[in-house]
């Protein structure tokens, strides 16, 4: 009989009769991670069937009734239709045509709008975050005051403009000439510009502010012990570590900058092309019982905003979620800097 040589530390291979014995033995773990999976869906189940009734059920109803056309009269009967027509894509293919220049003009009053206000209260809630982060007497109060706008209701925050851009109002007072506001043009503009951004900057100083306060102290001063200056430090210390808070912040004011209807609708009014957008324009079609426009117009709004949050979380994805070597990542690009500064 030829003898088998078994190398030096290598296991003995298991007979017939100990392979059910292993088996037998990760059926336990196998069972509580079936049981601990159920249990996960059992606590999600009632989330899941919220956002199904809440989200899932309008968003198909509003793509079904976005194929169907508005009552009008039937030519057979000279009366109005029982039922509406369906149009198929109809809907959709109008904004391409000649009856399409409102909904590209509120199109592009609502990106207009987003970029813009997204734009100035990033830089205003920054500067607010960094105000309200630092240690002086009267904080608390710069804290609550800072945080005013942002509790006030839309509504309410539109009707105080409202007065504050009246003909004679305190707008008109401030710059002494007579401006009206809220009628078409560009004025009609910026006043939304500016009662958006003064509502909503203070969101983004808030959530800056969370971020400001988990950065270590010790990475300030090992920076002021470098000879680092405010503004290098601001650069590359707190911007970076900021960075997914802040990205979080932008991508929500973008969605709901995309959505903004109260504020131009209180503020300016109903039917106005300067400021319309197209949160706007589908609630003017239903009101006037043109359902099928209206929820197609409600769909490619849908689409607009599912794209650029899709945009935000693909391409700064990493960014949005950040990640424990930031700050390590952070201090080696400060020492490099500093480095090539004293080379030089």
């Amino acid at each position: 009989m030829t003898d088998i040589e078994i190398p030096p530390g290598s296991a003995l291979p298991r007979s017939p009769r100990s392979l059910p014995t292993a088996v037998k033995a990760r059926r336990p773990r196998s069972r509580a991670t079936a049981g601990t999976g159920r249990m996960a869906a059992l606590l999600v189940s009632p989330t899941l069937l919220v956002l199904t009734v809440v989200v899932l059920y309008p968003t198909v109803m509003a793509l079904r009734e976005s194929l169907y056309g508005p009552k009008g009269l039937d030519p057979k009967t000279g009366f109005i239709r029982s039922t509406e027509p369906f149009v198929g894509l109809k809907n959709y293919a109008d904004i391409f045509g000649a009856t399409g220049d409102r909904f590209w003009n509120a199109f592009w009053n609502t990106t207009f709008f987003t970029v813009v206000t997204v734009g100035l209260e990033t830089v205003i809630g920054v500067t607010m975050a960094l105000i309200m982060h630092r240690a002086f007497s009267g904080r608390a109060l710069v804290r609550a005051s800072i945080l005013v706008p942002w509790a006030v209701p839309t509504a309410i925050s539109g009707l105080l403009w409202r007065w504050i851009f009246n003909s004679d109002g305190v707008a008109n007072a401030l710059l002494g000439r007579q401006i009206l506001w809220t009628t078409e043009g560009f004025h009609a503009k910026v006043a939304v510009i500016v009662a958006e951004v003064w509502k909503t900057a203070p969101f983004i100083g808030l959530l800056m502010l969370a971020g400001l306060q988990v950065i270590p102290k010790e990475v300030y001063e090992a920076s002021r012990i470098d000879g680092a200056s405010p503004l290098r430090q601001f650069w590359h210390i707190t911007l970076p570590l900021v960075k997914p808070a802040l990205l979080v912040a932008m991508l929500f004011r973008c969605m709901d900058a995309l959505r903004m209807f109260d504020l131009p609708y209180i503020l300016i009014g109903a039917q106005k092309n300067s400021v319309e957008t197209l949160s706007m324009l589908a609630q003017n079609e239903a009101s006037n019982v043109r359902f099928g426009p209206a929820s197609a117009y409600a769909v490619l709004l849908f689409l607009y905003v599912f794209l650029i949050a899709l945009a935000f979380v693909r391409l700064l994805g990493a960014d949005l979620v950040g990640d424990s070597g930031g700050g390590r990542r952070t201090r080696t690009r400060f020492a490099l800097a500093r480095r090539r500064e004293v080379t030089a």
